[in-house]
């Protein structure tokens, strides 16, 4: 990702978050055309509001900075975002939230007690499981599947 404000003043190497820094100031000044709209709205008095004009200003304005932040943040932001797949497996692969498929088979207890372990000795639960018999390495490759876990059941 191509760098817009590199450098920081107490930390060599560090890149600003410049994008996602504009997009809290755009909510911010949004929430103030709100914060305008509401007592303009509150001024009206017997189904007449001079405040109209003032009204529609904010609310136009509020939808151009939304708008125009949007597209700065897909562009600038979204758009440039890789994810580290291997990473992401490794994670995957070690969630605690495996755990969930081997409640049926050695029951919630068990289950929960092996990520408690699992975690305090940072290893996967597909490790200890394997490990104390309680499924087949083979078993296991299909059993804690991060990807078939998520996949929708038909």
């Amino acid at each position: 990702m191509a760098s817009l404000q590199p450098g920081s003043s107490i930390m060599p190497g560090k890149t600003n978050p410049v994008i996602c820094e504009v997009v809290v100031q755009a909510g911010a000044q949004v929430a103030g055309h709100d914060a305008a709209i509401a007592a303009a709205g509150a001024g009206g008095a017997f189904e007449l509001n001079a405040m109209i004009p003032v009204m529609a200003h904010n609310a136009l304005q509020a939808v151009a900075l939304l708008a125009s932040v949007s597209r700065l943040f897909a562009v600038k932001c979204v758009d440039l975002l890789e994810a580290d797949e291997a990473r992401c497996r490794s994670l995957a692969e070690r969630s605690s939230a495996l755990a969930t498929a081997l409640a049926p088979r050695a029951g919630y207890d068990k289950a929960a007690a092996l990520v408690k372990e699992a975690l305090s000795r940072g290893r996967s639960v597909r490790e200890l499981a394997v490990e104390r018999g309680w499924v087949t390495p083979a078993e296991a490759r299909r059993l804690f599947d991060p990807i078939r876990m998520t996949r929708r059941l038909r």
